[in-house]
């Protein structure tokens, strides 16, 4: 593919100005693929932030409906990149062909998505309190209030989904569509992939008259400190391991400006089984929840990860059923090497422990993942033994029995802060264990009934976010509309006259949009 240069993306050109060599690997065979790309240097990252800093005004003072025409033509773009770029993501990342597929239609959906809530418009948050006599003995001011992009966003590529969550994922999206430049780090795990989508990007920005750095892509290991602690740089989103989540925010935190990092890190996303439902279904569950921990390899955020149930003869029974199911699993190849080494190491860890007996699987051996099963003693929840809260990317999980439903309730309260938690119940189940769902809903960004949790929806309601460690800001969520929000903040105008206020906000509204005006939604012109 002659349009891979491997340089840096910046100012929408093309840079390169380091030295060292960065070599593509095919992930099934680890032999290189003739694709090589340039470590940036830190004169590219501030470069790359200066393009996006300079690239912060005009963009941000954008309508709403030229910035949608951008992440609609961002979507058209990606779509229409052929079926070699199926196959190139296909080469780095050994993911198949239907699940790649699938995952780029996710990808310009969610762009289109944005680019409909720009055309809607309430992400703006127009509030109007008018200057009127009846508001007696209200201060007789002019307060109008509206939201505006925070500034240049720092974004990090994931390396589980090299579309959804990387150079055109939900993080640049909803900063783009925030108004916010972006400045993106490509993942070490696809970087082929990652070119040709930031080209389709500048291609985009290019049709539709963007400012020239309003995206900007750099390469390389080492590059992400220094763009966090760029001055340029306004808000950071990541998603990957808590190591590196945190680390991030220590350095964003410690900077002579402190910034907010959105980090989605780590989550063992509990299942619990309610004795009603293990009645029925015990068998159905068994296949089913094995299937969900083995989806994609278990390269999800979401991977069901803790099993927990109520000791009795059925959950006895599906323990053995479950056993028997991941046993026979087959092993799969995972998205690079690093993410081997890190699955190897983490059964490792576990395995050692004392409290933990293996359940099923075949040694890890070769270069594919092998599907594991363990059990642990509940007494490592309750007593605060971090082992079981960690988690194992990967398709392995740990069944934990409980003896009833007070010491059910203890080990939810011990459990850190989730992605997700999924209740399997019949409706005697919900009305005998009410008390289970409140402890849940503080610990969690999303509660499913009778699902599993390996599917996030891209919608206005989705969640996918949750208390520290799931993330670094439980206030937000990095799938669905409402990501948009991380990347906005609130400016409130006080007795302007109507000429010099933003369109959100003048009186004849000529956006359209819904507006809270003196308490109350209207979206007609002000008299």
């Amino acid at each position: 593919m002659s349009d891979i240069l491997g340089q840096q993306f910046i100012d929408g050109q093309r840079s390169a100005l380091g030295q060292q060599p960065l070599q593509s690997i095919d992930a099934r065979s680890g032999q290189p693929l003739p694709y090589v790309f340039l470590q940036a240097d830190e004169r590219e990252v501030q470069l790359a932030v200066e393009a996006a800093t300079r690239a912060f005004a005009p963009f941000r003072q954008l309508s709403p409906l030229r910035r949608s025409e951008f992440l609609d033509a961002i979507a058209e773009e990606i779509d229409d990149l052929g079926d070699d770029f199926i196959a190139l993501i296909g080469q780095e990342t050994a993911l198949p062909e239907a699940r790649i597929r699938g995952e780029r239609s996710r990808t310009t959906g969610q762009l289109r998505l944005f680019a409909h809530v720009l055309r809607r418009g309430d992400f703006l948050g127009a509030r109007i309190d008018q200057a009127l006599p009846q508001r007696q003995p209200l201060p007789r001011v002019d307060l109008r209030q509206y939201r505006i992009g925070v500034g240049p966003v720092a974004v990090f590529g994931a390396s589980n989904f090299p579309l959804a969550f990387s150079t055109a994922g939900g993080d640049t999206a909803s900063a783009l569509a925030a108004g916010c430049p972006v400045v993106f780090k490509a993942h070490s795990g696809h970087m082929a992939t990652a070119d040709r989508v930031a080209s389709a990007i500048l291609r985009a920005a290019q049709r539709t008259g963007m400012p020239s750095g309003v995206f900007n892509m750099i390469f390389g290991a080492g590059v992400g400190q220094a763009l966090v602690k760029a001055e340029g740089i306004k808000a950071v989103g990541f998603t990957g391991s808590l190591k590196g989540g945190r680390a991030l925010f220590d350095l964003a935190a410690a900077r002579a400006q402190p910034i907010p990092v959105f980090a989605e890190m780590s989550s063992i996303n509990p299942v619990i089984l309610l004795p009603e439902a293990l009645q029925q279904r015990g068998t159905t569950l068994a296949a089913e929840l094995s299937a969900s921990v083995n989806q994609g390899v278990g390269q999800f955020c979401t991977s069901p990860g803790l099993v927990i149930g109520l000791r009795s003869p059925e959950f006895s029974a599906f323990i053995a059923e479950f056993a028997a199911t991941m046993g026979q699993a087959t092993p799969q190849t995972m998205l690079n090497a690093g993410t081997l080494r890190s699955y190897s190491r983490g059964l490792a860890h576990i395995a050692g422990h004392s409290g933990i007996r293996h359940l099923a699987g075949q040694a890890q051996e070769g270069n594919q993942a092998r599907p594991q099963l363990f059990q642990a003693d509940v007494n490592l929840l309750l007593d605060g033994d971090p082992l079981l809260q960690e988690e194992i990317f990967g398709p392995a999980t740990v069944v934990v029995e409980v003896a009833d439903a007070a010491q059910l309730l203890a080990v939810l309260h011990s459990l850190h802060g989730q992605l997700t938690a999924t209740l399997i119940a019949e409706p005697t189940d919900l009305q005998r264990f009410a008390p289970v769902l409140p402890v849940l809903e503080d610990k969690v960004g999303r509660l499913l009934l009778n699902g599993y949790p390996t599917g996030v929806e891209v919608s206005d309601a989705m969640v996918h976010g949750g208390p520290y460690p799931a993330t670094s800001d439980a206030r937000g969520t990095s799938v669905g509309t409402l990501a948009i929000d991380r990347f906005l903040r609130p400016v409130c105008y006080q007795n302007y006259p109507d000429a010099c206020l933003p369109e959100a906000l003048q009186n004849r509204n000529p956006l359209g949009i819904q507006r809270l005006v003196d308490g109350q939604w209207s979206r007609l012109p002000l008299g």
